[in-house]
């Protein structure tokens, strides 16, 4: 491994040359299950015959047109993925390249769009105790966790965080003289796999609604049928007027993307907001393959079954290292009573010529977190929770 990297990750020893569907193999050639899937961005796993066909067809073509002009590959991604969400009241799309800009972008809507209405002074985002939205200035602001915090003040001001579940203080925070807009993540990926409860969504959207607060929902890791709905809010019978997505989106090309309804589509406008590589074809033709992929009829409703496959076998185990297992889809995380660290270490430390090594996650001191590809097979999901098992 180089050690010219600045040291900002807490790194495995491994250094990968290639991958293949759910696998990924390291520099001595001892191969890996990955239910990780790059953190949610490989869905369509690794070397997908699709997704590489698309992207190789359209280097190509031309690389990059900036937004002085469109390209047409990104006019037709657009336009799909504006489809794709229109069950959910979307209408427009900005692209850029990542979750966190996507969520900077729709703060930013957010903040406009009450300036315009109702004046200065009603500016106030509002976020989830536990919550990450990313790791700029400003969305490091947003994130509801106090370790993110540390040493890079001051940030952006008006971000209030209030606890999950809580009405009364979701009530109380949403006040109609200072808020703009409430960020929030339908299953909390990075404090632990949390999903919102359907009453706490509901009350949530009410309240925005009656208060004219624009309701976001940051689904940059839950996104993208990751939880067996193509948009996690789907599936808790909302329409925001902001979703933002990345990640997944293009199945590991660098993409992100704020989506807006319709009282928040045409707040943006000329210069109000840019990004130099937003759109870019490559992500263009990329993600076009995961949208057909994913909108395939029944491909979702398989995400959905592999993921109950999944939490029902962990709950057969019966195992006395495990506390709760919850998620939706392929997002799923398991509370043990041990260190998850480790458990991640030993994992990969068994790999040799002949035994595979395993790839999970963590999200928090003591839950495993896990994001498979899409596409890993029923046998692959048993190898996997196997290999767990025997190093639990």
């Amino acid at each position: 491994m180089t050690d010219v990297f600045m040291n900002t990750y807490h790194r495995l020893p491994l250094t990968f040359t290639k991958g293949e569907g759910s696998w990924l193999t390291d520099t001595k050639g001892r191969r890996y299950l990955d239910f990780t899937a790059g953190i949610a961005v490989n869905c369509l796993g690794h070397g997908h015959p699709a997704l590489v066909k698309a992207i190789a067809d359209q280097a190509a073509k031309f690389n990059h047109v900036c937004n002085y002009y469109q390209s047409d590959v990104s006019a037709a991604f657009a336009e799909k993925l504006v489809a794709a969400c229109s069950a959910s009241g979307m209408r427009r799309v900005f692209l850029g390249n990542s979750g966190a800009e996507a969520n900077e972008g729709a703060c930013k809507i957010a903040r406009k769009y009450s300036l315009r209405k109702y004046g200065p002074g009603r500016y106030r985002i509002v976020t989830l105790r536990g919550s990450f939205h990313g790791r700029t200035i400003t969305t490091l602001a947003a994130t509801g966790q106090d370790k993110f915090h540390r040493d890079f003040g001051p940030f952006t001001e008006g971000f209030l965080y209030i606890p999950g579940g809580d009405i009364d203080a979701l009530d109380k925070a949403l006040d109609s003289n200072t808020v703009a807009g409430l960020l929030i993540e339908a299953i909390q990926g990075e404090s632990g796999i949390v999903p919102q409860t359907p009453e706490y969504i509901a009350a949530a959207a009410k309240r925005c609604a009656e208060r004219d607060i624009l309701l976001m929902f940051d689904e940059v890791q839950c996104g993208v049928g990751r939880t067996g709905t193509f948009l996690a809010c789907e599936a808790y019978g909302v329409k925001p007027d902001i979703v933002t997505l990345a990640k997944g989106l293009s199945g590991g090309v660098p993409v992100g993307a704020v989506l807006a309804g319709e009282k928040a589509a045409d707040v943006f406008g000329v210069s109000d907001h840019g990004s130099t590589f937003g759109g870019n074809p490559l992500a263009a033709a990329a993600g076009l393959v995961v949208l057909e992929t994913v909108n395939t009829p029944g491909f979702l409703a398989e995400i959905t079954r592999k993921g109950g496959k999944i939490r029902a076998e962990i709950d057969t185990w019966r195992h006395p290292a495990v506390k709760e297992v919850r998620g939706r889809g392929l997002m799923i995380g398991v509370d043990i009573t041990q260190d998850a660290w480790p458990v991640l270490e030993k994992a990969i430390a068994r790999a040799d010529a002949s035994t595979p090594g395993l790839l999970i996650l963590s999200a928090g001191p003591k839950t495993l977190r896990f994001l498979p590809p899409y596409i890993i097979s029923d046998a692959e999901i048993e190898q996997g929770l196997g290999i767990l098992q025997g190093l639990l």
